[in-house]
């Protein structure tokens, strides 16, 4: 660390010696003949900086507009000496560390030398209202933009802060609102050509009411960020309830995890084969993922046994796609993932349960894992009955094609196991939590692209 904050003092430094070298040999006469505009600025910059917005380690204030109004009405060494007043004055109430006063100084050095560097070259004073006005507000961006990349730049390479943060969250937000007082700038500007440094007393309202429109985009902002982060909070509870209740039914019934997850990689493996997309990969893998989570319904003489059942018992099993459903609509943004677990017992001949769907009412993703819940069952180690070998089980997924499964997605699975080369073997407990990936999950959860 210290080596790093001796780094970055090394190249402020330098930086700011060549900003003033510069700015010396810039220097012109002529930019200390309106000494009144001169010190109008240089008040104007340091009372915005009172009542200045702090945001996420950031000083922004009306000062920038003063700014570059003396870049382009004055020069470079005024513009410099306005950009420095709240500077100083901060420096004497706050004591800041001498790292963070000097990326200061020579943040507010170099952004002004640039801008009035530029306006000179431009001849600003020459140009006609439309060209100033396109030349102003230009410059105006460029500078605020290169204003950020020195204040920033100074807690990457101190803080090792990211970039892409600082533009997504920092930057962008304040955009429109700096385009405003940009084209603020502008009308001063004008109205300084017709009406000389007075312009600056109707300015300097106009400065106090755009930082109050800043403060408030900003907040709207930080509110907005809250509610995001709130809703990941709220998804990793919703989520991770709906998962501690499936655990709890592995605690009572092992097979129920393993079971789940090698459906799950089945589904997964089959809407790929289709050309499905991934969103609708994904969410076909998470309703294979909790197609059973309703048998937590079942009392252990139900979900235990490996006898047959009875009516009143089968009449139980039957209600499991409800009840997984109810509890799965229970989290926002997962009603397909619902309607998924719903139906997967629905049968093409219209003899399923729970609401005897015929073949095209069905969701394909019911269908899906209906193939490969049938065929886990049928070949897994550790189901209710002893596992057949896979020849006997493409033998039965055929008998009952068309009648309890999807003709066409049972020959397109039996090609995907034999033909691709595709083999899955029984997932064990710790792929269970792989395939559960409660943390991704949250996370997409919380992002509204995936909830939708």
């Amino acid at each position: 660390m210290k080596v790093r904050a001796r780094n970055v003092a090394i190249a402020h430094g330098a930086l700011l010696v060549a900003a003033l070298t510069v700015a010396a040999l810039a220097d012109r006469t002529a930019d200390w003949k309106e000494l009144g505009m001169f010190l109008a600025l240089l008040f104007l910059a340091a009372g915005s900086d009172l009542v200045a917005i702090q945001v996420r380690g950031l000083h922004l204030s009306g000062t920038f507009a003063a700014v570059l109004i003396a870049c382009v009405l004055l020069g470079p060494v005024p513009a410099i000496l306005v950009a420095l007043a709240p500077i100083a004055i901060n420096a004497l109430r706050e004591r800041p560390p001498a790292l963070n006063l000097l990326s200061n100084v020579t943040t507010y050095t170099v952004f002004p030398l640039v801008g009035a560097l530029l306006a000179r070259g431009a001849g600003v004073e020459g140009l006609s209202d439309e060209w100033m006005a396109v030349v102003v507000m230009a410059n105006f961006m460029l500078v605020n933009f290169l204003n950020f990349v020195l204040i920033y730049g100074y807690r990457v390479m101190a803080e090792g802060w990211s970039w892409r943060d600082g533009f997504r969250d920092m930057y962008s937000p304040v955009v429109p609102a700096q385009l405003g007082i940009a084209a603020l700038t502008v009308g001063v500007i004008y109205a300084e050509r017709y009406l000389g440094p007075a312009a600056i007393v109707v300015f300097a309202p106009n400065v106090l009411i755009f930082q109050w429109l800043l403060r408030t985009a900003i907040a709207a902002f930080e509110r907005g960020r809250e509610l995001v982060e709130r809703n990941r909070e709220l998804a990793a509870l919703q989520f991770g309830l709906i998962s501690s209740m499936l655990r709890t039914l592995a605690l009572r019934d092992h097979m129920t995890a393993r079971h789940s997850a090698a459906v799950a990689r089945y589904a997964r493996a089959m809407a790929q084969e289709i050309g499905l997309p991934e969103s609708e990969q994904e969410l076909i893998h998470t309703a294979a993922l909790f197609h059973d989570i309703g048998k937590f319904i079942f009392p252990d003489s139900i979900l235990l046994s490996k006898r047959r059942l009875t009516d009143e018992e089968y009449a139980i099993v039957r209600r499991h796609p409800e009840v997984g459903a109810d509890v799965i609509a229970g989290i926002e943004g997962y009603d397909a993932v619902a309607k998924i677990v719903l139906h997967h017992h629905e049968r093409p001949d219209g003899r399923g349960y729970p609401h005897g769907l015929i073949s095209h009412e069905i969701p394909l993703g019911a269908k899906i894992i209906a193939v490969a819940d049938t065929y886990d069952v049928i070949t897994a180690r550790d189901t209710y009955q002893d596992p057949r070998p896979m020849v006997e089980a493409f033998a039965e997924l055929r008998r009952v094609s068309g009648s309890q499964l999807d003709g066409e997605l049972v020959e397109l699975f039996i090609r995907l196991m034999t033909e691709r080369g595709v083999v899955f073997r029984h997932a064990e407990a710790e792929d269970f939590e792989a395939e559960l990936a409660i943390e991704r999950r949250v996370s997409d959860y919380a992002n509204p692209r995936q909830a939708a």
